[in-house]
């Protein structure tokens, strides 16, 4: 057995423990599929652009590269992008057929 505790502005009447318990659960999904992509395998934590637009700017790359990457289909981010290092014609056709 594991004790979680959370913070809810919910009162004690509306906040369901199951209810509670999906949310959390749906918050790690996100945290594990997608944050942790951002974090380690692509090193946005190590990325220096820190200036002007260049941060927001980044970031919405990095997105729509994992996003296209998983509208093909492929669930590995890290060997996808391994891929098209040594295939770069394959990023255009993945661009144009997302």
């Amino acid at each position: 057995m594991k004790i979680v505790y959370a913070i809810t502005s919910l009162s004690h009447r509306d906040a369901d423990p199951r209810l509670l318990a999906g949310w959390i659960r749906s918050h790690w999904t996100i945290e594990n599929c997608l944050h942790w992509v951002r974090d380690v395998t692509e090193g946005e934590d190590n990325y220096r652009v820190r200036t002007g637009h260049g941060p927001q700017v980044m970031a919405a790359l990095r997105n729509t590269a994992i996003n296209i990457i998983r509208l093909r289909g492929e669930t590995n981010i890290a060997a996808a992008h391994r891929t098209f290092s040594y295939r770069p014609a394959d990023v255009l056709d993945a661009l144009t057929t997302a």
